[in-house]
């Protein structure tokens, strides 16, 4: 295939939305996000071979959610509550102070709130408890608490008991749990149980499989095992089905997947020079893809078992990568070649009122929803970096946009977090094509994988 039909190749809870002339940025409020404090919490008998993971996990969860400014570990006092019953208040010298002497500072009896709310620690709240091992469990009492507030009646936020298994894996789960409930406290949502699917060339002998990992880059396995080219992976929006290009018959061809029993479910794929990029609608009970069944590649949508073949896109030149509006369901953007260089292109489902979204210039590939259905992440080569691709997102309303990425290398093919706060994308800024996450706004940049090539990443709710 040349390269001009393969563009599939090339390419948060939002707390403030600011929009300025030709240009939209998702800002994950800095300045004034609350400081955490996260001391390492002990455990007891056999629980306390598994702190290190459990500690790793904790900060990690609360300090990648964007949420929070982590207090530094460095600046923390001696005394570390485990429970509520550790804090002390500081009690008044019994003798007052004499003529001229400044006044009586409190007589520290222990922990308490004021050791984290002033200086050096500065914190705006506390997460502390322990961990023990019961009956052959690993469980975790834990805590968050207010340390701005006076008294301990008013400081705390919630306090709660977790189990699960006596084992590494348990101690990775409560921390996940633990984390997910105090980012509830501020409207975040945890990305643990998420899963990122990509394209990966590990295995060799020319070839590309799917393969899935955890949100964090752990558990990389593979999903197919055909020794051919798997490519365009889509996840339903249940989490059920996995949707992708194969070439494992020879022509390409979509396959559809059961994630629940890892058994391919029937799906008539048009027979064509070039069938791919298939995406799921909302309700996953459809998917949109692109084909040159007709001629030129166009956009289609058939039943997922593949019944109920239907052309929605009608030009003469290529279209390709359908994503389908994930609120709506009703409006889908998609590449377009008709203007001349692949642009944005706007339609609704129907293939009707289509506008085209970004300004003609450079190359601009591999759009894709945040899950608020108002902006797309997509790939760009406009003018920043002549000749690679960049990140962008675009509120779709206004056709105002912003450039995460900068300078680093070829970045491409985008794909938001459940949580609307993450993006996952691929990138060779470190020397080869690898699966990276960032926040929304361009900043906490993370390199998943290493093994192989890695490229085309779709970040699931499971």
């Amino acid at each position: 295939m040349t390269k001009k039909t393969v563009w599939i190749g090339s390419c948060v809870v939002v707390a403030v939305i600011v929009l300025a002339a030709q240009d939209v940025k998702i800002e994950l409020t800095r300045g004034d996000r609350a400081s955490i404090a996260v001391p390492d919490f002990r455990g007891a008998g056999e629980a306390q071979q598994y702190m290190n993971v459990f500690n790793q996990t904790l900060w990690s969860d609360l300090e990648e959610s964007g949420l929070y400014r982590m207090a530094p570990k460095s600046l923390y006092p001696l005394q570390v509550p485990q429970r509520p019953e550790d804090f002390r208040p500081p009690v008044m010298p019994s003798k007052p102070a004499r003529r001229g002497e400044p006044p009586p500072r409190p007589v520290s009896r222990g922990p308490w709130l004021t050791d984290w709310s002033d200086p050096p620690v500065n914190a705006n709240y506390l997460a502390f408890g322990y961990t023990a091992a019961q009956a052959g469990q690993f469980v975790l009492r834990g805590w968050l608490y207010n340390v701005r507030q006076a008294d301990l009646t008013n400081a705390q936020v919630f306090g709660k008991t977790y189990l699960a298994p006596l084992s590494e894996e348990g101690a990775r789960k409560v921390a996940h749990e633990f984390a997910a409930d105090i980012l509830k406290q501020f409207g975040g949502t945890s990305l643990a149980g998420t899963k990122i699917y990509f394209v990966s060339s590990r295995g060799g002998k020319g070839t590309k499989e799917i393969w899935v990992m955890d949100y964090d880059g752990s558990n990389q396995r593979p999903i197919t095992q055909y020794g051919s080219t798997s490519i365009t992976p889509a996840v339903s929006p249940d989490g059920t089905k996995l949707a992708f290009t194969t070439y494992q018959r020879g022509n390409p061809a979509i396959f559809v997947f059961s994630l629940e029993t890892g058994r391919r479910l029937p799906f008539y794929s048009p027979v064509s020079s070039m069938v791919a990029t298939p995406d799921f609608t909302p309700d996953g009970q459809r998917i949109v893809f692109s084909s040159s069944v007709g001629g030129w590649p166009q956009i289609y949508i058939a039943n997922t078992d593949g019944s109920g073949l239907r052309r929605i896109s009608y030009s003469s030149s290529i279209d390709m990568e359908p994503a389908v509006n994930p609120k709506t369901g009703t409006d889908i953007v998609f590449v377009s070649g008709r203007s001349g260089p692949p642009q944005i292109y706007r339609m609704n489902i129907e293939g009707a009122d289509v506008q085209r979204l970004t300004t003609g210039e450079g190359e601009a590939v591999n759009p894709a929803w945040h899950p608020n259905g108002q902006h797309i992440a997509f790939a760009w080569t406009r003018g920043y970096a002549p000749g690679n691709y960049n990140i962008f997102v675009m509120d779709v309303a206004t056709r105002q946009f912003t450039q995460l990425t900068h300078g680093a290398g070829r970045n491409e093919n985008p794909s938001w977090a459940p949580d609307g706060r993450h993006i996952v994308f691929s990138s060779n800024r470190s020397g080869s094509n690898q699966i990276w996450t960032m926040l929304a706004d361009g900043t906490q940049l993370k390199q998943l994988t290493t093994q192989g090539q890695n490229e085309m990443p779709v970040w699931a709710n499971k």
